[in-house]
Order: structure tokens, then sequence, then C-alpha cells
């Protein structure tokens, strides 16, 4: 794993400093959905939008940046939103304690959404840079739990739009307050420490990180008890949640994932939970394999942070 990518995961604890909680609250409006929505694959239409369908619809939809504020201030798309995953998290507690990094509940999270501006009348995109840690799909895994259905992510990223010619503006958009209020939160996303250990070897297990933190030979910050955990939890597989984009960002075909699904044992029917750090790699991952057509997904938001931190067992 690159010096970029231990930053980003290291840096998460200081982007509390940022979050300001909004407790404004109210009903949304029904979103229009994005029918027109084109992407270079078929089976990504559910999932993404390109540069051009966003350039053509910039004004109609909410656009979500989902680096962190320092990254954001930067340069970002023109009148994108900051919403960094902390930001919809709870980051009370330090890493290895119970429940550090999981999504807001219910009522704090519609709140802090409304906080932001968006009233879901408009469809959603988010986009991050591809060689980050896939913070555009856990911003989205969490606007999804939110019950926001018309979330989509950009295929490529920051890279495309600046390929394509795109502007950027480091002006931060701010909006007023919105009326948004949570009438269904979609916690069947969502796998518990006690679910993952209830349903061992029930399960398939993907864990989203990089082989030398599978195989125990680096670490991102997980501890027991101020020592440093390494490895994985028991039964696991390892599917680093980078080799499912190509090259240039953009995510693989509807066959190429298939094809790495299946080179790991993963079936259609199968009940799935990936994991990594803190459920942000695994977030994205468990969106792409809802996308292909695993239904059966849930994401462990606390993952090997609270695992280890809990006392469970792992391996190498």
């Amino acid at each position: 794993m690159n010096t970029a990518n231990k930053l980003r995961i290291a840096a998460a604890s200081a982007l509390a400093a940022f979050l300001l909680f909004n407790s404004a609250a109210g009903s949304a409006a029904p979103a229009k959905p994005i029918a027109s929505a084109k992407s270079s694959e078929q089976n990504t239409q559910s999932l993404y939008v390109d540069v051009k369908w966003l350039k053509d619809n910039l004004k109609n939809v909410y656009v979500v940046d989902a680096n962190g504020p320092d990254i954001y201030a930067k340069g970002h798309i023109p009148g994108a939103i900051n919403i960094a995953w902390p930001m919809l998290s709870n980051m009370a507690p330090k890493q290895g304690e119970a429940g550090w990094g999981v999504v807001l509940g219910k009522d704090e999270l519609g709140a802090k959404i409304a906080s932001f501006g968006i009233d879901g009348s408009k469809p959603i995109v988010v986009y991050n840079d591809p060689k980050g840690l896939g913070e555009e799909g856990r911003v989205l895994w969490m606007l999804k739990i939110a019950g926001i259905k018309d979330v989509r992510m950009l295929n490529g990223g920051i890279p495309a739009w600046k390929k394509s010619g795109g502007e950027l503006s480091t002006e931060a958009t701010k909006l007023s307050p919105s009326n948004f209020k949570i009438t269904t939160y979609d916690d069947s996303r969502i796998a518990t420490t006690d679910y993952v250990k209830a349903n061992l070897g029930k399960v398939k297990l993907i864990d989203t990180r990089s082989p030398e933190e599978f195989n125990g030979s680096t670490n991102h910050g997980e501890n027991f008890k101020g020592e440093k955990a390494y490895g994985h939890i028991p039964g696991a597989v390892l599917l680093q949640y980078s080799d499912l984009y190509r090259p240039d960002g953009t995510i693989k075909s509807n066959a190429e994932l298939t094809a790495i699904f299946d080179k790991i044992g993963i079936k259609k029917d199968d009940e799935i939970i990936t994991y990594c750090t803190v459920g942000i790699r695994s977030g994205f991952a468990a969106e792409i394999l809802k996308m292909v057509g695993y239904s059966k997904v849930k994401n462990y938001n606390a993952s090997f942070s609270e695992w280890a931190g809990s006392g469970n067992s792992y391996e190498k």
C-alpha cells in the first residue's frame, strides 16, 4: 500500500475536527430518477454516470466531493458539496473502540444530510479520485442507508473530469439547510461485529484491503489493548478493492467484475460480508457487488478495527 493511502486512513480522525452538526429536520421531496443517465458500460448505469452526462446535467443534480476538506479546498467540480465519509460517521471513539467510524444513526444521519442542504429533490453524483480508498463508494453507501435511492458515482472520478477539460473551483459550496428527514433507514446494508461473529463459516467474508494488510505484514492502526493487530478475520478471502478499477480509474465491465468474483469463489446467491479497516474500501466494494447482481451483501462497517479491538481472533 502506498504512502498516500496510508495517510488517508491516518487522517480520518483529524477530519472529525471539521464536522459541524446541524439538527435540521423535516420531510424530503421525492427525487427525480436519472432516467437519461448514460455511461460507457451498460452495466454501470445503475451506479455510475460519465463525465459528459454530468456536464450536461450539472445544474440538475447535487454533486458531492468525497475528499477531505483540505483536498476539496485545492480544487473541486464547480458547485460540489464537500461530504467526506467522517462527516456522516461516528468519530467520537478512538480507533479500536466500539463504534469508531460507523455510520450515524437515523436521526443524526438525517440531520447531518439536511445540514448540507440536500433535500432529496434531485439526484446525487458522488466523486473522488479512484487512487484513493473508495471514499466515493463509502459516501454513496451511507446516503443509500439514509433511504436516498438516486445516488451515483462519477465514472473515472476527478481525473476523468479534468482530462475532459472540466473546470475546477476553489470556492466552497454552502447550501442552506434543508428539511430532509430519513423515513427509511436501510440497516440491511450493515453488518455488525455481533452479526459477523454469529455468521462466521456461514457467509462469504471478503477482505478488501491490500495483500500486505491481509497477510499481516503491515497495519493501519488496528490494535487490541494498545498492541498492533496484524492479519485478517478467520475464513476471509482477499479481494483488493482497487482491482475493481481499470488503470484509468473507470470501473471494470460487468463481465470483468464477475470474473474477479468467480475467481475467489463468490456466487450470485451467496450471502456476502465485505470488510476493511473501517468500512470505506469495503463499502465501495459492497456497492459494486450489488451493481453486478450480488444482492445479499452487507458491509461490516466497524471492520477489522473493531474486530481486533474487541479481542476477537484473527489470523495471518
